[in-house]
């Protein structure tokens, strides 16, 4: 028989094992996968950088969310990733090339879920080492010279 510190003692490593598990703030296992196929596929990867999965986009959103000060954001998040989680991985592509047609004139809720998205992940991405280094270029605080350095008195 289990005595009442003992079940107190299993309760606590139970609730720290899946806690140790599960590394996401926000989203669910689903959620964060489907998230991270999205934002690759906005910024995919080629030979000058990482993509938005090697500049870690998927958990920069998922912090945000997780901190975010309106339950209505992360209610509209959850809300636009749902046709997502539901279509299997291989017609994502296409299911979010039928959105971003729409982008100039949204009017679904996956369209404005779309531009959100979009916007997270060139926030993210440009906010990230590869994105601000390896994409632009960025060499820090240092003199510029050529033929465009800035506006000279």
């Amino acid at each position: 028989m289990i005595d009442r510190r003992d079940l107190i003692k299993l309760s606590a490593a139970a609730v720290l094992s899946a806690k140790a598990a599960s590394t996401h703030r926000f989203f669910t296992e689903e959620e964060f996968t489907v998230v991270a196929q999205l934002t690759e596929t906005i910024i995919p990867a080629d030979e000058k950088s990482g993509g938005a999965k090697a500049a870690g986009v998927a958990e920069y959103i998922d912090a945000r969310l997780a901190e975010a000060f309106e339950q209505r954001e992360r209610d509209e998040w959850r809300a636009g990733l749902k046709p997502f989680v539901t279509v299997s991985a291989s017609d994502r592509p296409a299911l979010l090339e039928r959105i971003a047609a729409h982008e100039k004139n949204p009017s679904t809720p996956e369209d404005h879920f779309f531009i959100t998205l979009k916007n997270a992940t060139i926030k993210g991405y440009y906010t990230s080492k590869i994105g601000i280094h390896d994409d632009l270029d960025y060499k820090g605080n240092i003199l510029q010279q050529g033929d465009y350095a800035g506006e000279l008195p």
